[in-house]
Formats: structure tokens, sequence, C-alpha cells
């Protein structure tokens, strides 16, 4: 699983609220009047050359009023606490500050996975230290999640699985960031987006689902109308590519795709790996058919029969 290019595509795509959230401490003075522009890759790669690390976020704040200066955010994920290197972040920090001939510019970490780390590096003698460098951690495995249920940050919201919680809680956590997602986000698009994000990190398995659908109706029930509104138009898409291409594997492939994200949230992504292959190499009056009877379908045998 991709970490780094899920959190990647999160802080793109909220970067005032990943700001506020995971460098909150920097962040406070980021008001309405400021402006966050992401640093583009393609000119990161033709400066910094083989020094360029593509999933690394650097994120450029302005004010155009002139009120402050700007200031770069480098924003870094971290699955694994062992791969990271305060050495390679800390030379990531100076290539960008030269090439943005800036001194101000804030390091964050987030760190997804409990494990020992470095937290500052000091070169230097007995005398004294010649270099000091430091940086935000956002440590998400220890952050309590209870703290963020009903927060009006989308990024806090969304990251609640990543967050510390009892294990009875999990429900209760899953159903806390669904609400989020469904009052913060008002793109039917990132709704369904963030809803498999939100999905990869609580990692429900079949029982802990069927007891989410029975407890939180309500939200399940939001959850599996945006996917059937997405469906049918992931249907009509494959339609028209099917056409456009003068024959029926596009339709085929759109249907196939959109039909194991229903099974995924209705019966569990672990039924819905058991039945890929079958449902990848169906024909195409099969995949329609198990699209209409998913609706009603109470178990996969009964799906499948």
């Amino acid at each position: 699983m991709d970490h780094d290019q899920n959190y990647k595509n999160l802080i793109l795509d909220y970067p005032r609220e990943a700001l506020a959230f995971f460098a909150a401490a920097e962040a406070q003075a980021i008001d309405a009047g400021a402006r966050i522009v992401p640093v583009r890759e393609e000119q990161l790669k033709e400066r910094l050359g083989e020094r360029f690390r593509e999933l690394d976020v650097p994120l450029l704040v302005e004010w155009s009023d002139g009120r402050r200066s700007a200031i770069l955010f480098v924003l870094e994920e971290e699955t694994d606490p062992k791969r990271f290197s305060i050495h390679r972040l800390a030379h990531y920090c100076l290539d960008l500050a030269e090439l943005f001939d800036t001194e101000r510019l804030v390091p964050v970490v987030i760190f997804l996975h409990p494990g020992s780390y470095p937290e500052q590096l000091r070169l230097g003698s007995e005398n004294r230290d010649y270099l000091h460098f430091s940086y935000l951690s956002s440590a998400l495995f220890a952050t309590p999640a209870n703290q963020y249920l009903d927060s009006p940050n989308i990024v806090a919201r969304l990251t609640l699985p990543c967050m510390d919680f009892a294990p009875e809680d999990k429900l209760a956590i899953y159903a806390a960031a669904t609400r989020g997602l469904m009052e913060l986000e008002p793109n039917p698009e990132r709704r369904l987006k963030y809803a498999d994000f939100i999905d990869i990190y609580t990692a429900l398995d079949d029982n802990e689902l069927k007891r989410y659908q029975q407890d939180y109706a309500e939200e399940n029930k939001a959850m599996t109308a945006l996917s059937v509104r997405f469906t049918e138009k992931g249907i009509q898409q494959g339609m028209q590519l099917g056409r456009q291409e003068g024959r029926q594997e596009g339709r085929q492939q759109g249907e196939a795709e959109l039909l194991l994200r229903q099974i995924s949230r209705k019966f569990g992504p672990q039924v819905a790996q058991q039945h890929e292959a079958q449902i990848r190499q169906a024909a195409l009056d099969s995949l329609e058919h198990w699209a209409d009877a998913i609706l009603s379908a109470e178990s996969p045998d009964e799906l499948f029969e």
C-alpha cells in the first residue's frame, strides 16, 4: 500500500487544513488572506535533479499584501520510523532553502506507526555545535482520537483511524471519520475518494463491517447511496468508452471496477479480494446482473448464486 502517495494526495487536496493540523504550532499566522501554493514537481526536478524527492510535499505560503514574508513548509509522511533519515531531511531542506533563497522554512514529519526516531541533529565538537537541525513531529499513532471526533478540520477527521484509540472504539472512530467527510466535503467525487481513504486506514474485517452497518445505519446509508450514484455514473462512462473504442472492453472494465468497490463497501474488502478474479474475467451480462443484485443481496452467496 502506498501510504506516501495517500498522504501526499490528502495534503495537496486540503493544504490549509493539513498545515493547521500537522503544523499547528507554526500555522496560526496563516489567515484567510494567505495563499498556499504547492511547489510544482517539474520545478523541483529541474532544479534539484537527483536530489528531488517525489513524495515530499513543499507548500509555499504567501501574503499578497506583504504583511509577512513567504514561508515554505516541507511535509514528509513516514510510515516506518526505521526508514526515517534526519540527515536526508536536513539535506533536502537546505536544498530547498537555497533554491527559494529563503531562511523561512518549516520541516514537518508525519509518523504513522510507533518506533524510535531522532528528533534533532547536532554537528560539532565538544566545544560547540556548528549545525543544529530539528523539525515538527506529528505522531499520529500517539494522537488521542477522542480529541478530534467532532473537529471542524477535515484532515483531522479523515486521519482519525490512524490515531490512538481503544480497540472497542474502532467502529465509533470509523463513523466519526465518515460523518466528518460527509459534513465537511461538499464535492461528491472527493467524498468517494476519501471514503476509500477511511476504509484503507480503518481496515474493518467482515464481522466489524456487519456490526457497523447495524449500529451506524445512517452513516452507512449515506455512503452506500454515494457509491450507488457513482456506480451508475461509472457504468455510463464505461458504456461511452466502449462506444468510442468500438468494443465492449471499456464498459466491461468499468463495471468490474465499480462492482468490486460496491462489494468491498457492502461485504468487506476480503470478500472483494476473494471474488476479484471471477469478476474481472466475467462476461458483461454477468456483471450487469451482479450490479443490479448487489443492491438487495444480503450476503456474497446470495449475490453470486
